[in-house]
């Protein structure tokens, strides 16, 4: 009696998924979590080193497994990744609400996961109880990202200037 053909999401013989590197995925299993965040390596960029009050900036974040198996790191929040203008989280003071809850940040091998946008320029500052969206004051700005470990936080910086 003749076989049908496999189609390409099929299992093979033995019932492993032959997209997933099994033993990579067990090597990483036995890695300590202080190796697995070693292992990650954050850059953050923008288009221009000068704006002008209000400007749009042009963001990029690149998150990277530097690891030659694949990863799982975990974060104490829902958090997995974040950005900060001067300490500000995604330039706001508003305060935040935790959700509760622990996340997970999930790589293949040395896989690389970019994040692109624009944000506004402005940052939102609390007075009283009313909040005001004001853009960024002249001077050097530090825009910080990283990812949002408990301890060992994979970070990168830049610095631009308003003009």
């Amino acid at each position: 009696m003749p076989q049908s053909p496999r189609s390409h999401d099929d299992r093979d013989r033995l019932g492993f998924d032959e997209t997933r590197d099994y033993l990579g995925a067990a090597v990483a299993a036995l890695l300590p979590s202080s190796v697995v965040t070693r292992g990650v390596s954050v850059s953050v960029e923008t288009d221009r080193a000068v704006y002008a009050p209000g400007d749009p900036v042009s963001l990029r974040v690149e998150i990277r497994n530097r690891l030659p198996v694949p990863i799982a790191v975990s974060t104490p929040s829902r958090r997995l990744w974040g950005w900060e203008v001067d300490g500000a989280l995604e330039a706001t003071e508003e305060p935040r609400r935790d959700p509760g809850g622990s996340g997970v940040l999930t790589f293949r091998a040395r896989e690389r996961k970019t994040h692109e946008w624009t944000w506004d320029g402005r940052v939102t500052r609390q007075e009283g109880r009313r909040n005001r969206s004001t853009p960024l004051s002249r001077g050097d700005h530090e825009i910080r990202a990283f990812v949002a470990t408990e301890r060992e936080r994979p970070e990168s910086r830049t610095t631009i200037r308003v003009e």
